[in-house]
């Protein structure tokens, strides 16, 4: 997709973070943009100011749990632009604390809005994109946590470490239908994803954990307040794009704890090859690496 100019753009979380910067960021290239974010009037206002700027920008309520919900709003999307040619699966929300301590219902939240909603908007839109013909791509936001993984954010590095795995696979799998999948790993976003437990649906997720961490909502705040701007982030999912990365970074300074991490990976291989038991095997035998794996 080097050309953006008129296609459009389906974006969850869409109303604010990095999801409302990279809808600012595709609609200056002349995309239209569909905010989808379950904060409908949220949505509303963000709208009003994309078209201030002049950018064709329309919202949907969207909850990316639910399936039907990301049907409900690829229709919608469909019915006011036509088509769809990229899906930034974007909503995401943050949970961790100490072994043991984090609720059950957080472990559920946190795996079906981070891990499942982007199943679900993968699995929604890439059979609309194919059906058009024109090529399209899916931005699938993980986190630099997608490939480090610091204690107590256990939750939430899981399904980052997913979103990048299971990213790398889709490429694979789409690549040869023309429709392209990046994964953007940002580090730390000046973002309001600290104050994400407005949006939890208790009735379904246990009230236990409903105020999990929010003793120091104000320190998190400074704390997310000192990212970089989304605007930057939006900017540089738009190069990522039309480059048709595979990974999107944004925080280059990470780059050698995630060294670091793969060479921790790379001792336990030298160890194990002098292991006794692994040296009983046979020497010829055969490799079983799957294909695209090499």
């Amino acid at each position: 997709m080097k050309d953006l100019r008129g296609k459009t753009a389906f974006i969850t979380g869409g109303a604010s973070g990095m999801g409302l910067a990279m809808a600012e960021a595709f609609g200056r290239e002349g995309m239209n943009v569909m905010l989808a974010d379950i904060e409908a009037d949220v949505a509303l206002k963000k709208v009003e100011e994309l078209r201030a700027k002049q950018i064709k920008a329309e919202c949907v309520q969207v909850d990316v749990t639910s399936r039907d919900s990301l049907r409900n709003g690829a229709l919608a999307t469909i019915a006011k632009f036509g088509k769809v040619h990229l899906v930034a699966n974007n909503a995401g929300i943050g949970a961790g604390g100490p072994f043991g301590g984090v609720p059950e219902g957080d472990w559920d939240w946190v795996i079906d809005v981070n891990l499942k909603g982007v199943v679900y908007g993968m699995e929604v839109f890439a059979p609309l994109i194919e059906s058009h013909g024109e090529g399209g791509h899916f931005v699938n936001t993980a986190s630099m946590a997608g490939h480090i993984s610091p204690g107590g954010m256990e939750p939430y590095c899981a399904t980052k470490f997913a979103v990048v795995a299971m990213s790398e696979g889709w490429q694979q799998q789409l690549a040869p239908k023309d429709i392209g999948v990046s994964v953007l790993c940002p580090g730390l976003v000046s973002t309001n994803i600290y104050a994400g437990r407005r949006n939890r649906q208790n009735t379904v997720y246990g009230e236990k954990g409903k105020d999990f961490g929010q003793d120091n909502l104000e320190q998190q705040r400074q704390w997310m307040a000192g990212g970089i701007d989304p605007l930057v982030v939006g900017q540089r999912v738009v190069e990522g794009v039309k480059d048709n990365d595979m990974y999107i970074f944004t925080h280059v300074e990470y780059e050698g704890v995630v060294r670091e991490r793969f060479e921790r990976v790379m001792a336990g291989f030298d160890k194990s090859k002098q292991s006794p038991a692994l040296n009983t095997l046979p020497k010829d035998r055969r490799l079983d690496v799957p294909p695209g794996a090499r």
